[in-house]
């Protein structure tokens, strides 16, 4: 499954179960760990972990084997690593003081900066 499918049937999974704010970033280029983050939020520790289960099963329908996961069992955030798609579930405050938006996307402003320079 090519990486943008499997972020497709990822956002699917999470719209499924009524994800907040869900936001896709592209990170080739950046670095070597993955091709693309998927950031979503959950509104309780129940619903974080709903969702992550929901993207674990609809992946491994569609054949797609996780190379792991984190933070499934506490509720606050879920890290899900499908190889070319990482997909972060969190709590909105867990999801406001980590940031990833603005580290991965200021990462990128500031490469733009430099090249117009």
């Amino acid at each position: 499954m090519q990486a943008e499918q499997l972020v497709q049937l990822v956002i699917a999974a999470l719209e499924d179960l009524k994800a907040q704010d869900i936001l896709t970033i592209d990170v080739r280029g950046k670095t070597s760990i993955t091709d693309f983050m998927v950031i979503a939020s959950g509104a309780s520790s129940r619903q974080v972990k709903a969702l992550a289960d929901n993207v674990l099963e609809k992946a491994k329908e569609q054949g797609v084997r996780p190379i792991g996961s984190e933070g499934l069992e506490g509720g606050e955030w879920a890290l899900i690593d499908l190889s070319n798609v990482v997909v972060h579930v969190m709590q909105p405050a867990t999801r406001q003081f980590y940031d990833l938006e603005r580290l991965w996307q200021g990462a990128e402003q500031s490469r733009a900066q430099q090249a117009q320079e």
